[in-house]
């Protein structure tokens, strides 16, 4: 059940084969990448005059292909004349100066090239100097609501919602039973500790190993909140770490390149333009972030809620970042070519305050794009004085497409 076929991503790929350039598969690890190459594969195979190269660096049988020289040998023994040959490499950031084979390979034009990777740093530096403009990238995202119904074979309902907040979206929980928590708890543990080890602290050669996962569960305790360098090292002393400031940034760009974490941006919805970053982060998978913060469900509902609203957008193409007014702040505003959407995310909407604050916000904003408040409430309709927002109950939104 876990070959899953996840059709947003499998159409994209598909949508840019054999067009001279080449794909590169981006997400943290265990998000499905490794799946939705074999999915390729299969795909590919289908037709006989393909020929289908494929490497996967987590095989044993892959080790001696460890450098650009022996990826641009091993290839170029296999390439069949007369065919269409396709490249697909599974983490091809564990081969050293792979950029330079594929660089080769590609203006060689010698085969369609599909490769996965694990570390933004390793693709934004070295793809962005050596394969500048021949590549697309793709991200590759936790599993949507509705792909967690699929995989798990549920029916949408409360109790399925509140278990996909609950365990997150990595497509390895198929194997697992959903209602056994202490099993779940281990396989993310183990997914955790393997992101943290090979692309963060192996990677990034850490040495104040005990500080980066203290600041990275501070983290996952305030996801969707403005963090300041400044603050998260008055919160490290007060635990008895102190660390300079230049370190906490360096560290904190550690985890967004290793995935586990990203950054969101800042728009000025008044004067239309970006903003300094103000060190808002959420979860590559929020599972993962649940099992850092002790699955306390009660106390962070609505960040998690907030967590899988970004994944659903996400996953269907659009942009997000906080829009910015002159006073107060709107969730995320999305964007996708022209389409803009505007959307709060709270639990409840059980006080005149909350009801202010949230359709409140989005009715300051000076435009007519669709504008949306999603909670857990019973839907009640939008409050009369705010005409033209739509309040979506959570599992409406995550199974409707934008």
């Amino acid at each position: 059940m876990e070959n899953m076929i996840r059709p947003i991503y499998l159409n994209q790929m598909l949508s840019h084969i054999d067009r001279g350039m080449m794909l590169v598969l981006v997400g943290q690890r265990r998000v499905g990448k490794s799946i939705l190459l074999k999915l390729l594969k299969s795909h590919l195979q289908e037709e006989l005059s393909n020929n289908v190269i494929y490497v996967n660096k987590e095989y044993k049988e892959f080790a001696n292909i460890n450098n650009s020289d022996t990826l641009y040998k091993y290839v170029e023994e296999r390439l069949l004349p007369n065919r269409r040959n396709y490249l697909l490499i599974d983490e091809v950031q564990d081969i050293v100066e792979y950029q330079l084979a594929l660089r080769s390979l590609h203006a060689e034009e010698k085969c369609q090239i599909v490769v996965t990777g694990s570390n933004a740093y390793i693709f934004s530096s070295e793809l962005s100097t050596k394969l500048a403009g021949r590549y697309i990238e793709i991200p590759i995202y936790s599993l949507t609501y509705r792909e967690f119904l699929t995989l798990h074979d549920l029916t949408d309902s409360q109790e399925s919602l509140l278990t996909y907040l609950k365990v997150g979206g990595l497509p390895g929980l198929s194997r697992y039973n959903l209602n056994d928590l202490d099993a779940i708890k281990d396989y993310l543990s183990s997914v955790y500790n393997t992101v943290m080890m090979r692309d963060a602290i192996a990677r990034a050669q850490i040495r104040n190993v005990s500080f980066l996962e203290n600041l990275v569960s501070f983290v996952a305790d305030n996801i969707g909140k403005p963090l300041s360098i400044v603050n998260i090292s008055r919160y490290m002393k007060s635990v008895g770490q102190q660390v300079s400031e230049p370190i906490i940034a360096s560290y904190l760009e550690h985890l967004c390149s290793a995935l586990i974490i990203a950054p969101m941006r800042r728009y000025n919805l008044h004067g239309k333009g970006l903003l300094n970053p103000n060190g808002t982060y959420y979860f590559a998978d929020h599972g993962l972030r649940n099992l850092l913060t002790g699955f306390n469900m009660q106390e962070s509902i609505e960040k998690i809620m907030e967590n899988v609203v970004r994944t659903h957008l996400l996953a269907q193409g659009f942009t997000l970042d906080i829009g910015i007014l002159q006073r107060g702040e709107i969730d995320f505003v999305a964007t996708k070519g022209d389409r803009h959407l505007y959307l709060q995310v709270t639990y409840l909407l059980d006080n005149a305050t909350t009801i202010a604050r949230e359709f409140g916000n989005l009715f300051a904003i000076p435009d007519n794009y669709p504008k949306y408040v999603i909670s857990m409430d019973p839907l009640g309709g939008t409050p009369v004085q705010y005409p033209g927002i739509i309040h979506i109950h959570l599992r409406d939104f995550l199974t409707t497409d934008f």
